[in-house]
């Protein structure tokens, strides 16, 4: 969950776009502004800005200046990019965001590969989907995107959410096969799932406070905070997961640094089945997958 934080530097002069300036010559105004915030990744939040907000001419309109003025203003004060911009990719998708959503990261990419892994051999099958703690909708999303066959539900507890994730599905083509409920995890659902993805909230309460700013101030709490050991949710999980995956069923979840052995512990005493762990980029295992006994 590392991003750029708050300029050190709240004092820093911001570059001012105005109508009438070169596009080439604002994005490298930006980038030295950003530079001189302490902004690391200075020279593609500039170019970012720019491709996103400046149109498609070699100049500067009185529009996108105003939209650029805008967004350096709101970045320089420590809002992260995408939350500037309102939207960030995830699987080659455009995910809108909204107050009550985590933005998605690519780390939790890996979920969808370890799907693909595990499933890819099902795609063409009808299949039943859920998503638990939704946010964007950005898991179940683009699992339906990768089997067109299935359906899906995702669950929230937040109507924020649950209305960003309905717009992200129509938005993405998959609305039709995507159904969103407000319920705390599997409450009102009948039946079993041929997959059911997971990113929990899993901070420990008393490290919520040392997040990154960008995390902290403008992530949901109820997204982040996994109660006093941050296992809250898998516990909740471990519980329900055994009667919700049907057979040949696959269970994958998002952890955080450090949780593989306790969720590994949680969800194999409740009777289900290990069977492998899927890294981030970074090289940490993030997401692990099980199934129900046989």
């Amino acid at each position: 969950m590392s991003h750029s934080g708050r300029p050190a530097d709240n004092s820093t002069p911001a570059a001012s776009p105005a109508a009438g300036d070169a596009v080439s010559d604002a994005r490298r105004a930006l980038a030295r502004t950003f530079k001189q915030a302490g902004i690391a990744d200075y020279t593609f939040e500039a170019r970012i800005l720019i491709e996103d907000l400046a149109g498609s001419g070699e100049w500067l309109d009185a529009t996108a200046a105003n939209r650029l003025r805008d967004a350096l203003s709101r970045r320089l004060a420590g809002e992260p990019l995408w939350r500037v911009l309102g939207a960030r990719e995830f699987w080659g998708l455009s995910f809108s965001l909204s107050p009550g959503t985590l933005e998605p990261r690519p780390d939790s990419e890996s979920l969808i590969e370890a799907t693909l892994h595990h499933l890819g051999q099902r795609r063409q099958e009808a299949m039943n989907f859920l998503d638990l703690g939704t946010g964007t909708g950005c898991l179940l999303i683009a699992s339906l995107s990768e089997f067109p066959q299935a359906r899906g539900i995702g669950v929230d507890l937040s109507e924020d959410a649950l209305a960003t994730a309905a717009g992200n599905a129509i938005s993405n083509g998959v609305s039709e096969r995507a159904e969103f409920r407000l319920a705390r995890w599997d409450e009102g659902l009948t039946g079993r799932f041929d997959l059911i993805l997971s990113n929990p909230p899993y901070i420990a309460s008393d490290d919520i406070a040392r997040l990154d700013s960008g995390v902290r101030e403008y992530d949901p709490l109820l997204a982040l905070d996994g109660g006093p050991d941050g296992l809250d949710a898998y516990r909740a999980l471990a519980a329900l997961l055994p009667a919700r995956l049907a057979a040949g069923g696959r269970a994958v979840l998002e952890i955080g640094a450090g949780q593989e052995d306790q969720v590994r512990a949680l969800m194999t005493a409740a009777g289900l089945r290990y069977l492998q762990s899927h890294r981030d980029l970074g090289g940490h295992s993030r997401a692990l997958v099980f199934a129900g006994v046989m």
